[in-house]
């Protein structure tokens, strides 16, 4: 009994833990760039598009869809960032917890 006693206070020692990641990851702003950085956006934890900055260079009509691309492969940065930097910080609060693999937190 004293075992499950034990995973129990664990289980409820994680969950609060994760709470307090997935609060600093909210706040947490990632950049991503494409085109040597002529295009740069900024995401927030929740993936949240908040900021575009495109070089004055690339604001030629003959040139949009090059920028649209440069847009989207810069997000596409910013996005897989973020998902490295979430994935480590949830690993770090399940660390030593038996979890069987293919499961994804938060539930």
């Amino acid at each position: 009994m004293k075992n499950i006693a034990d995973m129990m206070k664990k289980a409820s020692q994680m969950q609060a833990k994760m709470a307090e990641v997935q609060a600093e990851l909210e706040r947490l702003e990632i950049d991503g760039m494409a085109g040597a950085g002529m295009v740069a956006v900024t995401l927030r934890g929740k993936g949240d598009l908040v900021r575009v900055k495109i070089d004055p260079k690339l604001a030629d009509p003959a040139e949009m869809e090059m920028l649209e691309d440069l847009i989207i492969a810069a997000h596409a940065d910013a996005k897989r960032k973020l998902d490295a930097r979430m994935a480590d910080d949830m690993a770090k609060v399940t660390a030593g917890l038996p979890i069987p693999p293919g499961m994804k937190f938060p539930f």
